[in-house]
């Protein structure tokens, strides 16, 4: 059904291209081009977030289906159509590209070296993503879930740091191969059921045996994408190599495809093989909680610092993903959310230093509390928030995920808690690092407060993270109806004795 009586999905994924079209035709000087691409990519995420807004205004939060499904003929010989639709799962990470992404251009202002052909790529990045989370094709999905890589590939390769090329090449070549898998696992399914319309593929019940084929196919694929432990080594270099835009970007929407991969198709589509695969999932999302987090603890940059956080912060959601309960469910979700808005404000609090110069080695910060009060303020906001201190964001999808655990395995919830005191841990000491140690270098007592762009990006940010954790509701009841029916129907696709089996040790 589509509520907004207009093609609105096909209008938010592809009004990015006509941003594309406008600057790509712009014509003068160079420092000319450059104004008017900035603006022109800004009023353009600006108008798809209002189209963003008024899908969530329309939304019926009582269906657990797909709503706004627009379809189309497209490859009628072989039964593949442009199918697009939204759930509560999917709606929360597309609001959460097409609010993010004006915050990205605005922190791109500072780039200089082409910059028609970076607000180009960026755009072009907001359409595919958009569309993936959209596609209720699975040869549509693969498409674009394939062509994020290529405008990430190149805003990395040409706008990053001295080891950008290392970083792009790593990342493409990582991306690229796991992918290949789930191709593999498209074509079977294409062969096999004769569709590949997910909604059909979601309620076709596929063999056991071959379950657990599939299974491995989509880890390699998402496990890459989600920086699952030990597939995540691709984002430390291509999170420090990227601009700030493009950081943000990974690290906030990217990281979330393959996670959203995993809870669209892993849980309801291969139920058999995801109970099976339980322990080896709560294996690798506990050592990414602790093991990442003590190498986080170990980062002397505080760029990489963040990045590794994430990494851990995506253990504890791959952890909520697998315990099939509705809290750990519902969990992974909101913190796939609170962990983009998170990640977004510490990039662009790393951005403002790389704004005035400064460098981000741990050991040569110190004290910019004194002289940065506003900026200390947010920073500490977000620190605490990734840590999951109560009443930000951070605490909601943590707590829920630890509850959700609880009902599977004592040990993983005790284990995945211990994410929050290892992410106390790092976060306390970037903070004590930049902002409360003795200034030792004479330049850090001439820095400056946020300028009205940097308020401009953080501000939202910052009321986000305690909106969600102040008023979590607003949010989870969006996604609790297609997570209960999600629930329900992995257990029903269960055999009997294994449905026993997992109702016992639940």
């Amino acid at each position: 059904m589509n509520q907004a009586g207009f093609p609105i999905l096909s209008l938010i994924t592809f009004l990015p291209l006509l941003g594309v079209v406008y600057i790509a035709t712009l014509r003068g000087d160079a420092e000319a081009i450059a104004a008017k691409a900035r603006v022109g990519a800004l009023v353009t995420s600006l108008a798809v977030l209002a189209l963003g807004i008024y899908l969530w205004i329309k939304f019926d939060p009582s269906q657990a289906g797909f709503q706004f499904v627009e379809a189309a003929p497209w490859l009628s010989g072989v039964n593949v159509e442009y199918r697009m639709g939204v759930d509560g799962i999917s709606l929360f990470l597309i609001l959460l590209i097409l609010f993010l992404t004006p915050i990205a251009i605005l922190s791109s202002w500072s780039i200089t070296k082409r910059v028609r052909e970076f607000m180009i790529a960026f755009l072009l990045l907001d359409s595919l993503t958009t569309g993936m989370f959209c596609a209720l094709d699975f040869v549509l999905f693969y498409i674009f879930f394939e062509a994020v890589l290529l405008p990430m590939y190149l805003i990395i390769g040409v706008w990053g740091g001295e080891r950008r090329i290392y970083a792009a090449v790593k990342f493409f070549i990582f991306t690229l191969a796991g992918s290949l898998f789930m191709l593999l696992a498209l074509v079977w399914l294409w062969r096999d059921v004769g569709t590949t319309n997910i909604v059909t593929l979601l309620n076709t019940p596929i063999p056991p045996h071959t379950q657990m084929w599939l299974f491995v196919a989509f880890l390699a694929s998402f496990g890459v994408k989600a920086a699952v432990w030990p597939l995540h080594t691709w984002l430390p270099d291509a999170y420090g190599e990227a601009p700030i835009p493009g950081t943000i970007m990974l690290a906030a929407v990217l990281s979330k495809m393959g996670a959203y991969g995993f809870i669209r198709f892993a849980v309801p589509m291969l139920p058999q093989a995801a109970a099976a695969a339980e322990p080896l999932m709560f294996t690798l999302g506990v050592v990414a909680v602790i093991y990442i987090s003590f190498v986080a603890l170990a980062q002397t940059d505080m760029k990489r610092m963040i990045a590794y956080s994430s990494v851990a912060h995506m253990g504890v959601i791959i952890i909520g993903v697998f315990t099939f309960t509705v809290e750990g469910i519902e969990g992974a979700l909101f913190q796939m959310l609170s962990h983009g808005i998170v990640i977004a404000g510490l990039f662009v609090c790393t951005g403002v230093l790389l704004a005035r110069g400064e460098t981000l080695v741990l050991s040569r910060l110190g004290g910019i509390a004194a002289r940065m009060p506003a900026y200390a303020a947010l920073l500490m906001l977000f620190a605490l928030a990734n840590m999951g201190l109560p009443g930000t964001s951070g605490f909601v999808g943590e707590i829920l995920v630890i509850v959700g655990a609880m009902k599977v395995n004592f040990w993983v919830s005790l284990l995945g808690a211990a994410g929050m005191v290892l992410g106390a841990a790092y976060m306390l000491v970037l903070l004590r690092s930049v902002l409360f140690d003795k200034i030792t270098r004479p330049e850090l007592g001439a820095l400056k407060d946020l300028k009205p762009a940097e308020y401009a990006m953080l501000l939202p940010l910052a009321a986000m993270v305690l909106w969600l954790g102040i008023y979590p509701s607003s949010f989870t009841h969006i996604f609790d109806v297609p997570v209960n029916a999600m629930v329900q129907a992995h257990f029903a696709a269960l055999t009997p004795h294994t449905a026993l089996a997992m109702v016992t040790t639940k």
